[in-house]
């Protein structure tokens, strides 16, 4: 189908609206962005039911970052509720825990799964790897505190959007790896999976779309110090030699998204190492267009869905 009308409606607000602001610093671009009218706190959902909101701090190599903690006052625990740790999008450089608070609260209130929300260090003042090594002590935190958390870290998985899609692909490699904390399920919204910019929607939908090819590529030249990089797995998980051993996926993605082919490649190598995976494609929407969820009701479908498939994944 064709991209919906409400979101076409959008698109040309924001080619009005659009300035190049590359020239600026990172900091005031950031601040800029967490200012802007499409900021999930302003279009998101929170989901209803009571949920209770702790921000805790993880020691890191280099310092400490923040986790933030969503608990569900009205779900059943006996015996430790699953948890889920969420990281962020935002190209590497921006986003926070604060930006994406509505989608966590969402996801905790309908699921009565415990989430824990990651604020990973961001590029360019801290450069891969340090996302994904912030993301992997989180997720050892996760597993040595559950008993005070009142989580049980037997049902501990990992998912994000965009960036923090391929974080959590990313930890799943290496808890894997490295003998880490037993993940059960990974949940991958609109992933980013290859920063070489192989595949072929991040040509076919790069421009006009909102989110543009030139935007990915400045990210990813951010998070990476040498171009080499790019080709590790733990950078791009798609280019990683052997994906066997990992666990079941639920990969979102959307029509009109220039990352569309970087989770459907994802769950195609993912199937072909023999790891299960269930894939699905929102029609009519742009990359992030499915967090609208205070406006479109085939936003809300979509998040209710992938809501349904976290909840399942922990029976």
């Amino acid at each position: 189908m064709t991209v919906r009308p409400a979101l076409r409606a959008l698109l040309a607000l924001d080619a009005r609206l659009t300035r190049d602001d590359s020239a600026q610093p990172v900091s005031q671009r950031r601040a800029a962005s967490a200012a802007g009218p499409l900021q999930m706190r302003l279009v998101t959902a929170r989901g209803r039911g009571a949920v209770r909101v702790t921000d805790r701090r993880v020691e890191v190599l280099g310092g400490q970052i923040r986790v933030r903690v969503y608990h569900a006052t009205d779900a059943p625990g006996a015996g430790g509720r699953p948890v889920h740790l969420f990281l962020h999008g935002g190209c590497f450089w921006l986003g926070s825990v604060d930006e994406y608070d509505p989608l966590c609260r969402f996801y905790a209130a309908s699921t009565g799964v415990t989430v824990v929300s990651v604020d990973y260090r961001l590029a360019p003042e801290h450069p891969f790897p340090t996302a994904p090594e912030d993301a992997y002590a989180a997720l050892v935190w996760v597993a040595e505190n559950a008993a005070e958390l009142g989580v049980d870290a037997a049902r501990l998985s990992v998912g994000g959007f965009s960036v923090g899609g391929n974080l959590a692909a990313v930890l799943t490699l290496m808890a894997r790896d490295r003998g880490g904390p037993p993940v059960v399920f990974q949940l991958l919204e609109s992933p980013v999976s290859d920063l070489t910019l192989s595949q072929p929607s991040a040509r076919r939908l790069g421009t006009g779309y909102g989110l543009t090819r030139a935007a990915l590529a400045e990210g990813y030249a951010f998070y990476l110090d040498r171009p080499e990089q790019v080709r590790e797995p733990y950078a791009s998980p798609l280019l990683a030699p052997d994906l066997s051993g990992l666990p079941p996926a639920y990969i979102r993605v959307s029509e009109y998204d220039p990352l569309r082919d970087d989770g459907v490649a994802y769950a195609e190598r993912l199937r072909a190492a023999g790891v299960p995976v269930e894939l699905h494609e929102v029609p009519g929407h742009l990359h992030a267009s499915v967090y609208l969820s205070r406006f479109l009701p085939t936003a809300r479908q979509a998040l209710d869905r992938t809501a349904g498939a976290l909840r399942s994944a922990h029976g």
